[in-house]
């Protein structure tokens, strides 16, 4: 097929890469409909693509992976610098040179006898100023079908481009799916992303991880804006203005819920609405305004299927209704739909497994569905997605909230008490793992900005970068942390969660806002018990309490905890950060020596 540029810059690089890797074949994606249909009927002709039910899920398809292949592999992920320092303590590193070589050796003639497809792709709106090009280099049809969904893509990525320079150069290959010569090689000096013997998504799809996070983190630091693992949503109050927020939450805190959230009746009687900028990822920058701005760089959602549900997340569920590609679900045979855990209370009786083998959900100990199986949904599809979602100017950050997932430390909500702080509070952002996640319950995991496995460049260069922006910035956001999943000496959750979030957010808009007090505490500003709107909520004042308060004894080991993650970044740490650690340590030791009412 003919090219569809006269960029010189892109013909040279295909060209290398065709030489490489030799395919039969090579098409341009152009991102027409036609195309798309074409290549839809070869994957299911092929098998790699299986039709769904067009009744009930039109427009959506079904995929299975290898069983080794099945999610991000952080071990086998490379920044690949000049000098080491420049990846950090944080990364894999290996110099460019030793993996330009090996990943020569894995895609040399990779794609003989196959076809090469090109997909020129836009991360953020086409022609926005905070959006960024990249072009896909792959043999998979599945990343061609999935990348149309995630970004945008097509002839018109071209027309934007121009002769620029200026694009990332990604190159997928499946190659044999050998997992011990599977690598995904990032080189941020060269605006490259080598990717070789994976078919996952988290693995190949290369505009999102790797390029909106990794790549765009480092291209932020050299250009003075930020890249993040960030939820955007909008709070829309019933005088219909809309105040938006930015949140970073390490996985298994429930990130996606809290950006597709549907407020309590309560709230929604009298006019509140909640709209979805973005559930991922955030590029921010500063305008002239001196706030902080963001776009949602995708085009749609790569969620994680089991758990989710009506009643879970029910703008997600519509979200998949249509035009969706499901990876690694159930598959039941009876009506060519789709099934994963806790989809509902009725599993299939006659389905097939994630691996493909006759599965009974009704009988079998096995589950359905990999627990990382994902849906690929255009995030057009979500009800109450923003108006502003594809704004090429972006949207105004009035907050940003860090949370995690602490049984005892953290209260319900804080706020820092200065955008240095705050960044202090993001880059000592943790976990406590659960039953779900390998090894042992409870072990504390350090997550900066829940970035620890997406920052392209040095942790401590990040920090200090983020402490840049703020000085910058003349009216940067408020910076907020959260906390869900305080327990009881039982080990019940002590807050409802879902929904009822909203009430906190609330909090978190009247104080951007001086439109509520808070009592300054140990660790930042928390609320007053009554400044939390528990109408209608199954939650005592006591309870409410108690969810404000500060464990001082286990803050006192979290300090421990944190200063051996800044132990480990070394030289780079920002003098600013171990201010702040101080800070902490003596205000916690003096509560301790009854200093401090």
């Amino acid at each position: 097929m003919q090219s569809l540029t006269s960029n010189s810059n892109v013909l040279k690089w295909i060209d290398e890469v065709v030489s490489m890797t030799k395919p039969a074949n090579v098409v341009w994606i152009d991102g027409s409909d036609e195309q798309l249909s074409m290549l839809r009927e070869e994957a299911c002709s092929t098998g790699e693509l299986k039709a769904l039910n067009q009744e009930k899920y039109p427009g959506c398809y079904y995929h299975r992976s290898q069983k080794d292949d099945v999610a991000r592999m952080e071990d086998k992920t490379y920044i690949c610098t000049t000098d080491r320092n420049d990846a950090g303590p944080t990364n894999n590193w290996k110099s460019p040179k030793e993996a330009y070589e090996l990943g020569r050796q894995i895609f040399e003639n990779a794609m003989w006898g196959r076809t090469m497809y090109i997909i020129p792709y836009s991360m953020g709106p086409v022609g926005s100023p905070f959006s960024k090009i990249g072009f896909e280099v792959t043999d998979s049809i599945y990343v061609v079908l999935n990348m149309n969904i995630m970004t945008r893509i097509g002839k018109k990525v071209l027309d934007v481009l121009g002769d620029s320079n200026d694009f990332v150069r990604g190159l997928h290959g499946k190659c044999t799916l050998d997992i011990d010569k599977r690598f995904i090689f990032h080189f941020p000096e060269d605006n490259t992303i080598w990717s070789c013997n994976s078919a996952y998504g988290g693995n190949v799809l290369l505009g999102k991880k790797c390029f909106a996070l990794r790549i765009a983190s480092y291209q932020g630091w050299k250009q003075g804006w930020l890249a993040e693992h960030m939820l955007i949503l909008g709070i829309e109050n019933p005088q219909g203005e809309v105040k938006y927020v930015a949140a970073a939450f390490p996985s298994a805190c429930g990130k996606t819920n809290l950006a597709m959230l549907i407020p309590p009746e309560i709230y929604r009687k009298k006019g509140y609405r909640v709209w979805t900028v973005g559930d991922d990822i955030a590029w921010l920058k500063i305008k002239e305004d001196g706030r902080l701005w963001a776009i949602n760089p995708e085009a749609g959602f790569f969620g994680v299927a089991p758990g989710t549900n009506d009643k879970s997340n029910y703008n997600a569920m519509m979200s998949t209704k249509k035009d969706t590609i499901f990876t690694n679900v159930a598959y039941n045979l009876d009506d060519d739909t789709v099934w994963w855990e806790k989809f509902d209370s009725n599993p299939p009786e006659n389905a097939l497994d994630w691996q493909g083998n006759s599965w009974n959900g009704k009988t079998s100990a096995e589950k359905g569905a990999h627990p990382n199986s994902r849906f690929t949904a255009p995030a057009k599809n979500c009800p109450c997605i923003s108006g502003e979602w594809e704004s090429p100017e972006g949207v105004p950050i009035s907050a940003i909230i860090f949370g995690g997932r602490r049984a005892k430390t953290a209260p319900l909500v804080y706020q820092s008490r200065s955008w240095q702080h705050g960044v202090f509070v993001g880059s000592s952002l943790a976990s406590e793992t659960t039953a779900a996640a390998a090894g042992k319950v409870g072990v504390v995991r350090r997550d900066p900005m829940a970035m620890l496995p997406f920052c392209g460049y040095n942790m401590g260069e990040y920090f200090g970068h983020w402490l840049n922006m703020g000085k910058k910035a003349g009216n940067p956001p408020k910076i907020f942390h959260v906390n869900w999943f305080r327990t009881n000496d039982k080990g019940d959750f002590l807050w409802p969660g879902y929904g009822e979030n909203f009430r906190v957010l609330e909090w978190i808009i009247k104080r951007c806002e001086n439109g509520v007090g808070a009592e300054e505490s140990l660790i930042g500003f928390i609320p007053k018990a009554e400044d939390i709107n528990t109408e209608e909520l199954d939650v005592s004042e006591d309870v409410l309490r108690g969810l404000l308060t500060i464990d001082v004894e286990s803050w006192l080991e979290d300090i421990d905890s944190i200063g051996e993650f800044y132990n480990k970044i070394g030289d780079t740490l920002p003098e600013g950060l171990k201010e702040e650690l101080s800070i902490l340590n003596q205000n916690l030791t003096d509560a301790c020596e009854g200093s401090i009412a």
